[in-house]
């Protein structure tokens, strides 16, 4: 069972995977894209603008990212330490920025 964090677009949509990865990049958080719709992906490989499912590796562990219409899903593990659902928030939070959305309270 995984814990959440929902993002909801703003009226820019779903940004691009570069977008949302060059902020990270720019606050020091880096990850990288580990899975794209259930294939593996070399770190160098593109995004395609059309995914449903992103893994994506952190300092802290893997987190998955889901659309969910005009938005997606943040999920770690349940039993995810502290620092997980940090590096989970903090992506839940550059997606949002990204969009122009926001980030649901739990």
């Amino acid at each position: 069972m995984g814990v959440e964090k929902k993002v909801t677009f703003g009226d820019r949509g779903c940004p691009a995977w570069s977008r949302v990865n060059d902020l990270l990049t720019r606050r020091g958080f880096p990850v990288v894209v580990r899975m794209v719709d259930g294939e593996l992906r070399l770190p160098d490989e593109e995004v395609p603008t059309a995914w449903q499912e992103l893994r994506v590796g952190t300092p802290q562990g893997m987190v998955t990212l889901k659309r969910q219409g005009q938005g997606l899903a943040v999920v770690v593990w349940g039993n995810a330490d502290e620092a997980l659902r940090q590096a989970r928030d903090t992506l839940a939070a550059a997606w949002a920025e990204a969009s122009g959305g926001t980030v649901q309270a739990e």
